[in-house]
């Protein structure tokens, strides 16, 4: 997989969380964030289902114009 590294939370400092990639085959969205609490979890299993293979993460308001960034960057089907 080639991915385009979009860029990461200006506030992580050091650390590399949260993040988001472009794949540059499929133009998947990729992305490193935050495990959401059980609280948050259990509300979005309401909506939909989590499998075992599948995880929530939580990613600040500061990080919408990176996850625009990247959906300006792939092209709609």
């Amino acid at each position: 997989m080639r991915s385009q590294f979009v860029g990461k939370d200006p506030e992580s400092g050091d650390h590399g969380c949260p993040a988001v990639w472009v794949d540059e085959e499929t133009q998947d969205l990729v992305i490193q964030g935050v495990k959401a609490d059980t609280a948050t979890t259990a509300l979005t299993v309401q909506d939909s289902p989590l499998p075992a293979h599948e995880g929530v993460v939580r990613l600040p308001k500061r990080m919408i114009p990176l996850l625009r960034e990247a959906l300006d960057g792939t092209e709609p089907e």
